[in-house]
């Protein structure tokens, strides 16, 4: 089943899908993408995994180590299908990461990965936006350059009853295919990021853990329309526009433009120097 949330009347709304239609509470329908969309679920957190696709790993030549490792986009990011991602002025590198979202279904603490499956709700679509023009300043925290506002649109709604194995997921940019993976890559799947998270960290009902994303991350421009399918979960759509408001010049770090920006937002390989295995030859 699927669920999404919409905005009827003026009031956030969850609706169900039914045979290529949104079917609301009242038993009104509506055409898929005719109502503004919210964001499928309200979390309280939004917890995403570094690299998690074989493709990713080796497009940085990156040595992952025995475990994953995790950074968080504060819920102030969120957007949902059909809403703008705002790219400030001055900026230059907001790349796309089309990803899966898995969504909690109740408190979630310390169990086994065996055990995960009975805690997750369903699953969405996510796409991770990266502001890498703040890359030099929270690289670590990466904190404006995935927490900025827009930057986490979920959607287009919640898919329960999904089986995540060998699953598609393809990124395009204006029709053309910038990302393809399957989800049988993942090199930690759904149910150990949440076992993993969760034995120090409290999960809540509708929190969203992003499952990481393929190989070839790149820079998209204001005008560009960006959709993540994925393979039973259907299509996350956002245009990129250029924001109105530029980042204060008189506060704080400013965009920058350095050879690790430039690297990790072309796809290169800076970010993981010095722990990627040793090149042959």
């Amino acid at each position: 089943m699927e669920t999404r949330r919409i905005l009827l009347d003026g009031s956030p709304t969850t609706v169900v899908r039914e045979d290529g239609e949104l079917v609301a509470p009242d038993g009104r329908s509506m055409p898929l993408d005719d109502p503004i969309h919210l964001p499928p679920v309200v979390p309280t957190k939004v917890v995403c995994v570094h690299l998690n696709y074989e493709s990713r790993r080796a497009e940085f030549q990156a040595e992952t180590g025995a475990a994953p490792t995790y950074f968080h986009k504060p819920i102030s990011s969120l957007n949902a299908h059909g809403g703008e991602i705002v790219r400030p002025p001055r900026c230059r590198y907001l790349n796309y990461e089309g990803e899966i979202g898995i969504v909690i279904g109740q408190r979630c603490r310390h169990i086994a990965p065996d055990e995960a499956g009975a805690f997750i709700q369903g699953y969405t679509i996510g796409n991770d936006y990266g502001l890498h023009d703040f890359r030099d300043t929270d690289a670590g925290s990466m904190l404006r350059v995935k927490g900025s506002d827009t930057l986490c649109p979920l959607g287009p709604g919640l898919v329960t009853d999904w089986d995540f194995h060998g699953k598609s997921i393809e990124t395009r940019v204006n029709g053309a295919i910038a990302q393809s993976g399957n989800t049988d890559e993942m090199l930690w799947d759904m149910h150990y990021l949440v076992a993993d998270i969760a034995r120090t960290i409290t999960l809540e009902a509708g929190d969203v853990i992003l499952s990481g994303t393929p190989a070839n991350s790149r820079s998209v421009q204001p005008g560009d329309v960006v959709e993540v399918e994925v393979e039973g979960l259907g299509v996350l759509r956002n245009a990129i526009v250029e924001g109105s408001v530029a980042v204060r010049d008189d506060v704080g770090a400013q965009p920058s433009a350095s050879e690790e920006v430039i690297s990790t937002a072309m796809g290169g390989d800076w970010e993981f120097r010095g722990v990627r295995p040793p090149r042959k030859g």
